[in-house]
């Protein structure tokens, strides 16, 4: 029996296409750190849930997570990025994208993976879902919180930081099911860092837009980085995902599955209690990678 789960991986890809090759002020290697392709594992939960979404395609490339306007210049961390989160500049002088070939990425990339997301929702009993992302141990130049330290797990609903909704706004999940799930993951990770709420991340486009499309209650969550890459540069990154991400894996499933099997209880009235399934062999299950 499978988790009610929809799980969108927005920024696990690293691949460049064709269109762009070539065109980076940033090495192939610098792209990827930016990315984080470490989350398509992380949060690969196999068959074990009812759909996954993920992409091939870097974020670098096109931000799945930004809605589709402006454009640059306007905004130069937005849908087509020209900064990165540290104020570099990501493509070579004269090699931004054009208005064409923008439209062409997002027509590939963007818009596709918006849509089967709905049509996901709509094909399989999907009761939450989450968008899974991964954070900086330390916040980057050009954020808002720029060098202070970053909690070990940041959850958000769009709420404040008790997963309420603020005036003139709505939350993209009750306050109780984020307060909770973020109870789940302290009792996880106890004692290695903390847990926030809406802080310093509330959530993206993504998980904004589609509660208002479908109203399925969703919650972003982050995983800061430093539990699996404990150097700050880029050289490191692959060989610390290899021999960390499975364990870490298998501890974000038993919190995801312990704080749903409490919800489901209270929905239904009833113990819908599931033996949690393993996730070091995945097995097959309904994804999508627009493009591929």
């Amino acid at each position: 029996m499978k988790y009610p789960f929809l799980i969108s991986i927005p920024h696990g890809g690293v691949e460049i296409p064709a269109e762009v090759a070539g065109r980076f002020a940033l090495l192939e290697q610098e792209i990827d750190w930016y990315c984080d392709p470490a989350t398509r594992t992380l949060f690969d939960f196999g068959g074990s849930v009812e759909a996954t979404i993920d992409t091939p395609v870097s974020r670098m490339v096109v931000d799945l997570n930004r809605p589709p306007l402006p454009l640059p210049p306007r905004d130069p961390d937005g849908v087509i990025k020209i900064r990165t989160v540290d104020g570099r500049q990501v493509y070579l002088p004269g090699q931004l994208p054009d208005l064409p070939l923008i439209h062409r990425l997002m027509m590939k990339w963007y818009f596709p993976y918006h849509q089967r997301i709905d049509e996901l929702i709509d094909r399989y009993p999907v009761e939450i879902a989450f968008d899974c992302h991964s954070m900086l141990p330390y916040g980057s130049a050009e954020q808002n919180d720029a060098g202070k330290p970053r909690p070990l797990i940041c959850l958000g609903n769009y709420g404040d930081e008790n997963g309420r909704a603020k005036p003139g706004s709505l939350t993209t999940c009750p306050a109780d099911w984020i307060t909770r799930l973020g109870d789940a993951f302290r009792e996880e990770f106890g004692g290695t860092g903390d847990v926030a709420i809406n802080t310093p991340f509330s959530g993206g486009f993504i998980s904004n837009a589609h509660y208002w499309r479908k109203g399925i209650p969703w919650i972003q969550i982050e995983v800061n980085r430093a539990l699996y890459e404990p150097h700050d540069t880029p050289v490191h990154q692959r060989e610390m995902t290899e021999e960390q991400i499975p364990a870490l894996r298998n501890k974000i499933w038993s919190v995801l599955t312990r704080f749903w099997d409490g919800i489901a209880v209270e929905i239904s009235g009833e113990d819908h209690q599931r033996s949690p399934s393993p996730v070091v062999a995945l097995p097959s299950r309904p994804t999508y990678a627009p493009g591929r």
